[in-house]
């Protein structure tokens, strides 16, 4: 245990800061799930919204430095990917 004043301080700070980014990141993957879960049950209306709620949320932890750029860039990549290729899969079956 730290001794110092500005070591606990620190302590403090970290935590608080831990806990705004696992709120940050559980939105993240909770809306992850929906949009899986929406992609899985043919609704691609759904999964739109969604992927765009899923998106705000990664930029918004992207700009408060929770998640890395690179890491934010791959998520919303993967998550379009898995639309376009359902909306694909829903057009060939249509045709």
């Amino acid at each position: 245990m730290a001794n110092i004043k500005s070591a606990k301080k620190r302590i403090e700070i970290t935590r608080i800061r831990t806990e705004r980014n696992k709120k940050r990141k559980s939105a993240i993957k909770h809306w992850e799930k929906e949009f899986i879960n929406a992609i899985n049950a043919g609704e691609l209306g759904k999964a739109e919204e969604n992927l765009r709620q899923a998106i705000r949320y990664i930029n918004k932890a992207r700009s408060k430095g929770t998640l890395h750029d690179n890491t934010a860039n791959r998520k919303i990549s993967r998550l379009t990917i898995r639309l376009n290729k359902a909306k694909q899969e829903l057009s060939a079956k249509e045709a």
